[in-house]
């Protein structure tokens, strides 16, 4: 097997790890609080990364102090706020419906670039985030998307939708941090930080209780969100934006939530409506064009 086969098949491995992220985080949700689940998957996650950080760059990971605040607010929005959202989301949500609204966080990022970068929101990109928004509305609205303005979202949805934000902030401030910090670099800050933000909120709900009381499929799914769906996932996915570049890489980025569908429909029997499938489509069609663009 070529080099380029297996870099090619690592990518698909990534974006398969990330689809079962919603698999795991869905069994998870069920059992532990939001607090605990994202405080014990980024536990484990920091310490992968640091020894992922030390194998990368032969060093121990380091951060200027001017850096410092930077990398605390991508803790909070892409760590601590993030995983908050996502748990909690997750406790009513279905794992692919999740994963197809948060598919449109790409087109939020184009127009905050846009908004804060002064980055060129071409026609195209508008068109593409336009039908973005369609395929979430739709998703959302079961085939609807005007019944979000009728009768609005559920509570589980807008959490999801938090995610989108949260996302998003979290791209936009880390385009600056990673021109001055390696990105494997700044994803072990930021996983730090938000793992300290984390500690205080899990220990108020309960953590030590729902350390004792947590099942094997339970530290299960918390080891495949932290070894796999961040560590090894992040890894192998920076190792192909190194090789053949971020444009072809972030073409897989698209299925994704395709894959979670299919996790979910396999795993934990979700069923999968024309709604879904339509919103869907909308949605990856959207960034699909905004990403070309």
């Amino acid at each position: 097997m070529s080099s380029t086969t297996l870099l090619y098949f690592k990518l698909i491995g990534s974006v398969t790890f990330w689809g079962g992220t919603w698999i795991a985080g869905r069994i998870l949700a069920e059992d532990l609080t939001p607090y605990s689940a994202a405080f014990l998957r980024f536990l484990f996650a920091t310490i992968f990364m640091f020894f992922l950080v030390r194998r990368t760059t032969g060093r121990k990971p380091e951060c200027q102090l001017a850096d410092i605040l930077p990398l605390a607010f991508l803790g909070l929005t892409g760590v601590f706020l993030y995983n908050i959202l996502f748990f909690t989301g997750l406790q009513t949500v279905t794992a692919g419906r999740a994963a197809l609204i948060i598919a449109g966080t790409p087109t939020f990022i184009a127009l905050g670039s846009a908004l804060f970068f002064k980055e060129k929101f071409t026609p195209g990109k508008i068109a593409g985030f336009l039908l973005a928004i369609t395929g979430v509305a739709t998703t959302i609205g079961d085939g609807n998307p005007i019944s979000i303005i009728t009768q609005g979202a559920s509570y589980g949805d807008l959490c999801i939708v938090g995610c989108v934000f949260s996302w998003a902030a979290y791209s936009l401030a880390g385009k600056p941090v990673m021109k001055r910090i390696n990105p494997i670099e700044s994803v072990y800050w930021s996983s730090l930080f938000g793992t300290i933000m984390l500690l205080g909120p899990a220990l108020y709900h309960g953590l030590l209780n729902e350390i004792l009381n947590a099942s094997m499929t339970d530290y299960s799914c918390i080891l495949y969100l932290a070894l796999l769906g961040t560590g090894l996932g992040f890894s192998w996915y920076f190792e192909a934006i190194r090789e053949i570049g971020p444009s072809k890489t972030g073409i897989f980025i698209n299925l994704v939530p395709v894959t979670a569908i299919i996790l979910g429909a396999i795993i934990l029997g979700e069923p999968v409506g024309l709604p879904l499938i339509i919103g869907g489509m909308l949605t990856i069609s959207g960034v699909y064009i905004t990403n070309r663009s």
